[in-house]
């Protein structure tokens, strides 16, 4: 049987990390940016073996981002350290995208938004309410998880919505929510909360911009539907 070579000893340019530093991150696949950030491998594996397994395991890269770090402990060859330094990076890139959106950059690249939402919420078992306040340019005043429910559902009620609007002296509002089932799809229920909120907010003149739905792999836009 022919030995598997080690990583030093492939090509540079099939080297991770030789790769990144050549071409960008942007031309390395999930498994080698996994493999930049692990370093070393794992049971006699390259790392860069061993980091396809994981994402296979995963169910690829989202479902790797969306586990809590007892999950992550469940795959092979991932130890308390790794699932640190995955944890670390995701938490890293929540505090980047919300000061983005402190500063309101975010709101002129909406895909942002969804980002900074779905890295919030997509992991969550339950479902949870979230409300984001913002000032007169649109800028994030405050990320706030207001109402939580079961796997099915969260009770919303506008008055503490109203309360918060309030409190935060907002000019414009953004909600957020998911489903835990994965589906993204808004419920006539959902629709009929909106409404009710964005009636709401317009007896004190703030502006329901969005509402976006979470699921597995996919996130719903109200203002895109043409609901807003």
């Amino acid at each position: 049987m022919q030995q598997k070579q080690a990583i030093k000893d492939w090509a540079p340019e099939e080297r991770p990390r030789e790769k990144l530093a050549a071409q960008g991150a942007s031309a390395l696949s999930e498994a080698e940016l996994l493999a930049v950030m692990f370093g070393t491998g794992t049971g006699g594996k390259d790392v860069l073996t061993w980091s396809r397994e994981v994402l296979q395991a995963a169910g690829g890269l989202a479902g790797l981002l969306t586990m809590d770090g007892k999950q992550m402990l469940e795959i092979p060859g991932i130890g308390l350290a790794r699932s640190m330094q995955i944890l670390a990076v995701l938490e890293l890139t929540r505090r980047y995208l919300a000061a983005t959106l402190r500063k309101g950059e975010g709101f002129t690249r909406p895909e942002m938004v969804r980002d900074y939402l779905s890295m919030q919420l997509r992991h969550q078992g339950r479902e949870v309410f979230v409300v984001l306040l913002l000032d007169s340019q649109h800028r994030l005043l405050h990320y706030c998880e207001l109402f939580y429910g079961t796997i099915n559902a969260a009770p919303v009620y506008p008055r503490e919505i109203i309360k918060l609007v309030m409190r935060h002296n907002a000019a414009a509002v953004i909600l957020a929510h998911n489903h835990p089932s994965g589906v993204a799809e808004p419920s006539d229920a959902d629709q009929r909360v909106t409404d009710r909120i964005a009636e709401a907010l317009r007896t004190i003149d703030v502006n329901l911009l969005d509402h976006f739905v979470i699921g597995a792999g996919e996130t719903v836009s109200f203002k895109e539907r043409g609901w807003l």
